[in-house]
């Protein structure tokens, strides 16, 4: 008889031992499950996703690769360093205008730099940093260009 209580005294003891870890599980199963369940959608639509656009590739005919190039045709250099020297004396001009239209003048800017790399082979990496890392890169651009031989500023003003 004393041993069957010491038994259940013992198992009371490690029972109120254990009723702090019992309750932090708890606690946080909720944040867990959701953190499943989000894992789980991702997973799901990006499933969807694949399985969709192999649906889509099947149904392109064999000779679609034209039909994904762009319907716009990239502008020559000489026309895109033009709109950069224009640009370029714009985004110097910041004080007289509003901060979204500076901002406007700024991507339209990066946007054509990104086309000059692409006409000249040059690496860039605008569309991928932003801040001022993205002032670092629109720099070593603008010098990379001007290497292979693109005015980008304009001779009548001084920069």
């Amino acid at each position: 008889m004393a041993v069957v209580q010491g038994a259940q005294l013992v198992g009371a003891l490690l029972a109120l031992l254990c009723l702090p870890c019992v309750v932090g599980a708890l606690m946080f199963a909720d944040e867990l499950l959701e953190r499943l369940l989000v894992a789980i959608g991702r997973r799901r639509a990006g499933w969807r996703e694949r399985r969709i656009l192999g649906r889509l590739e099947r149904r392109l005919p064999p000779t679609a690769p034209q039909a994904l190039e762009s319907p716009h045709p990239t502008p020559a250099i000489e026309q895109i360093a033009a709109a950069l020297r224009r640009l370029d004396a714009q985004r110097l001009n910041v004080g007289t205008r509003s901060m979204a239209r500076h901002e406007a003048v700024l991507r339209a800017y990066d946007e054509h730099l990104r086309m000059a790399c692409r006409c000249l082979g040059v690496e860039e990496h605008l569309a991928e940093v932003e801040g001022i890392d993205r002032e670092i890169e629109r720099l070593r651009v603008e010098g990379e260009l001007q290497a292979a031989g693109l005015a980008l500023r304009s001779l009548a003003g001084p920069r």
